[in-house]
């Protein structure tokens, strides 16, 4: 079992060694529609659920663990654990009871933390989940296989933060720690020649040649074009030669016609 240093040990049992491993390739963040403290919420999933998350952030920015990171937590349906014996991590986050409030500054803080150590603990990727299985990160909401009824969990502003500002920070933390530097403020707002050319390059654009095919990179467009006009150019050259043969055509006829 895995478990995060900045957290408060709060372990859920028998969940905690009865219920099997994981091997986690995702994170998924939730909000709890209660405005609890990491300890309320252990003691909800200890005394009124058979359900848990890993985590809990509560407002003042404790983070509770209730279960190891390698073991199955049930707050996230068809994610829990698969048949591969994947799964994702939990996160629960204190909210208003209509979970319509923002994270506040230190749960956003906490967030991002706990999303840097899991990629470097497990590996997971510093991606957004491209589908219900893609190792990434995500939030409850993303898709209809993390939730067995619905759910538009963590919330409408959550959501924002977490594409805007935490799964951001997760990477640029991450990164910077990575390397053993942290990205100076230029670097992050002044991207190179080579980076916007590259960046151009890559752009997506409709393909040009049909009306059914879409999201070409504007190479391709530019290796196309280069191609028409080599043949434009070839055949521009096929005809000045037949131009030629037929003026030294022409010209033997009038000197023979000159000459009888």
């Amino acid at each position: 079992m895995a478990w995060y240093p900045g957290a408060v040990k709060m372990e859920l049992q028998p969940e905690s060694d009865a219920q099997a491993a994981i091997r986690p390739t995702q994170f998924i963040v939730h909000s709890i529609v209660a405005p609890w403290t990491a300890r309320r919420t252990y003691e909800y999933w200890r005394d009124s659920t058979n359900l848990e998350s890993h985590f809990g952030i509560d407002y003042t920015g404790t983070v509770g663990q209730y279960i190891g990171t390698e073991t199955r937590a049930d707050a996230n349906a068809g994610a829990n654990r698969r048949g591969d014996g994947t799964g994702a991590v939990s996160a629960e986050t204190a909210s208003n009871t209509s979970a319509t409030d923002p994270w506040n500054a230190k749960q956003i803080d906490d967030l991002i933390a706990i999303g840097v150590w899991l990629h470097q603990r497990h590996g997971i990727p510093l991606r957004i989940c491209r589908s219900h299985s893609d190792p990434g990160f995500g939030y409850h909401s993303m898709f209809r296989q993390w939730s067995t009824s619905g759910t538009a969990c963590p919330g409408v502003a959550r959501i924002k933060q977490f594409r805007e500002v935490v799964f951001p920070g997760i990477v640029a933390r991450a990164t910077g720690e990575s390397t053993g530097t942290k990205p100076s403020p230029q670097e992050d707002d002044m991207p190179t020649a080579r980076e916007i050319a590259a960046a151009v390059m890559e752009y997506q654009i409709d393909d040009p040649r049909t009306e059914g095919l879409k999201y070409v990179q504007l190479k391709d467009v530019i290796w196309w074009a280069g191609a028409d006009s080599a043949q434009a150019n070839a055949k521009v050259k096929e005809l000045e030669g037949q131009v030629a043969a037929l003026t030294a055509k022409l010209d033997r006829l009038i000197a023979a016609n000159t000459q009888g």
